[in-house]
């Protein structure tokens, strides 16, 4: 199994942070948070990983190399500029092939061993396997549903007592975005998400371990604190 991290945003949110330094490179518990998901990686024993440059890509690039510190072979694909979610998995198809992939984002941290996540069979009726989280304050009524066999429902009510998060982690299959009638250069991945939830073709689980989305300067202050407690 191959893996991609998302990787080229812009980190606007994390401005000044972010003004020499892409987000995937800021440290919390003294080591960037692209390089726990690296690990991750390697514990779960899976050596291919796709990354996707934009913004201050060369800096990732430089700091990551090859991947061999980990053990690791990394590809990058660069981006003229960044490409949103689905156009970034659109652009690297080349290098992700044919199988499925573990997609993650970069500017997540969570403590799911990916070795537990992965083992999770996709069948031929599924497209894709999302991990979801209780939903946090910033974000009260969650993206997705679930129902009790764990398959993501359609738009539901926003007070519905089963909406969860997405997590930013998934195993999805290439063909959920190559065959994606409305695909494009340029696309958000929650499109194919909510193209695929109406075919019935998604599927999730909740974790109710520790999960960040270290999309301000106080949530990455907050990850450091917890690491280095």
């Amino acid at each position: 199994m191959k893996a991609m991290i998302l990787a080229a945003g812009l980190g606007n949110r994390m401005r000044p942070l972010t003004d020499h330094t892409p987000k995937p490179l800021l440290c919390a518990g003294n080591k960037p948070l692209i390089e726990y998901h690296l690990e991750n990686l390697q514990r779960a024993g899976i050596r291919e990983v796709i990354i996707n440059l934009a913004y201050l890509g060369e800096k990732i690039r430089t700091h990551l190399g090859n991947g061999e510190r980990w053990n690791l072979h990394i590809h990058y694909s660069q981006e003229p500029e960044p490409l949103e979610t689905g156009g970034a998995i659109l652009r690297a198809l080349d290098l992700l092939g044919s199988e499925t992939f573990l997609l993650i984002n970069g500017d997540v941290w969570c403590d799911i061993e990916f070795n537990d996540f992965v083992t999770t069979p996709l069948n031929t009726t599924q497209s894709g396997y999302l991990l979801l989280v209780p939903n946090p304050a910033f974000h009260p009524h969650g993206d997705f549903a679930l129902d009790d066999s764990g398959l993501l429902l359609e738009d539901v009510q926003k007070n519905h007592p089963h909406r969860f998060t997405f997590a930013g982690i998934s195993l999805l299959t290439p063909a959920l975005v190559s065959g994606y009638p409305d695909k494009r250069e340029k696309f958000p991945l929650v499109e194919t998400f909510r193209h695929a939830i109406a075919q019935q073709q998604l599927r999730g689980q909740v974790h109710y371990g520790y999960w960040s989305d270290v999309g301000t300067p106080e949530r990455l202050k907050q990850l450091d604190n917890y690491l280095n407690s």
